[in-house]
This record gives structure tokens, sequence and C-alpha cells, in this order.
């Protein structure tokens, strides 16, 4: 999984095997460690919610995910959710949760594990 954050705005793109571990098990986690703390980056999927929202607990930012989406999302063409949440102070966090396509240019990661591109040529 990776995450970008910018301002206002965070994204997640998960890989194949990411996004189905989401449908199985309802969470995908990772963590970065930092010398004795670990920030921690999550995906999740909840009961009783209409589109994607955020929380910041601990160390942990969590998307979620309406559970019914999750189930159906590994199989179906959508390749993300995407939401602008509203803030208790008025603010907005954008809010990105989409499927990692295989780059387009060379790329020395391994990407193996990554949806094919819609737009990748075949020869």
């Amino acid at each position: 999984m990776k995450i970008r954050i910018q301002g206002n705005s965070v994204r997640y793109r998960l890989t194949r095997s990411e996004v189905e571990s989401l449908k199985k098990d309802g969470y995908y986690k990772e963590q970065t460690a930092f010398n004795g703390k670990s920030f921690i980056y999550a995906v999740a999927a909840k009961e009783n919610i209409t589109g994607l929202q955020a929380e910041f607990k601990g160390d942990t930012i969590t998307l979620l995910l309406p559970k019914n989406e999750s189930l159906k999302w590994p199989d179906s063409e959508q390749v993300g959710y995407e939401n602008k949440m509203v803030l208790n102070d008025g603010q907005v966090l954008n809010l990105l949760l989409e499927k990692d396509f295989v780059c387009l240019d060379e790329r020395v990661e391994d990407q193996s594990d990554n949806y094919p591109n819609p737009k990748a040529t075949t020869k």
C-alpha cells in the first residue's frame, strides 16, 4: 500500500492482494518505523457509512470504506473511491482510495502485484 499526503489530501493505492485482504479480513495496514515509534496507515471496511471517511487516532491514519463496497471492489472495474470529508472545524479533507496500476514508465520497484494499466498498449 502506498500513501500520499499533501495538504488536506490523503490518497492510498492498494495492490491486488491488498484489495483482496481488505475484502477477506475487513482491514489492511502497513507501518513505517521511527526509532521506537511507528506511523501506521490502514484501510478498514465499516458498516453503516455511505462514503469514504478517515480517522486519525494515536499514530494511525485509517481510511474507512463502506463494508458493501469492500466486498465487491476486487471483482469490479471500479478504480477507486473519493470523498470530501468536512471536518469539525469546517475544513475539507480530500480522500482517495485507488487500485494501484503498473506504471507506464520504467520503475525499480516490484509491480508484479499491481493491476494492469488500462493505458498500456499491447504489441
